[in-house]
């Protein structure tokens, strides 16, 4: 018995990393010229915690974005952090929060795969890390519809 409480204990100790998961991540193809496109997905922590940066080899800037409406404009700009309450999903989504990867090294091309890595920032201020594979999907993509309201 003591055996146990004492292992409870130094568990106990260890400051607890947010689990973070990621689902259906995704970047939008690009064209040629162009030196911006978005990531989207959705992200769920378990414990209260904050997405502080992302990071991927193929831009040379990339930031957290939100969209928002002012005065009749919508309106683009990087943010500090976004928050990711306990067990609720976080969706980036097209005309949201979303993952912008500017200054492109390369053409994003559909049907292949940008490696993002997600900056995650517990109440504790201690970082970890999420890699995600995002395939890139056409240009045309969008955003999710909204499931049908049904009575």
């Amino acid at each position: 018995m003591k055996r146990i409480t004492l292992a409870a204990l130094i568990f106990a100790a260890f400051p607890v990393m947010a689990q973070v998961t990621v689902k259906d991540p995704w970047v939008r193809a690009t064209v040629s010229a162009q030196k911006a496109t978005g990531a989207f997905m959705q992200i769920t922590s378990a414990q209260d915690a904050r997405l502080v940066e992302a990071k991927s080899p193929v831009a040379g800037v990339v930031e957290v974005h939100e969209m928002v409406m002012e005065k009749d404009v919508m309106k683009m700009r990087a943010i500090k952090g976004l928050d990711l309450p306990a067990g609720k999903t976080v969706e980036l989504k097209p005309g949201g929060y979303h993952v912008m990867l500017m200054d492109l090294k390369e053409q994003m091309k559909e049907g292949t795969t940008v490696p993002v890595t997600l900056v995650i920032e517990g109440k504790d201020k201690k970082r970890s890390t999420v890699e995600v594979k995002a395939p890139v999907r056409p240009l045309t993509t969008p955003a999710k519809a909204e499931p049908e309201h049904k009575h």
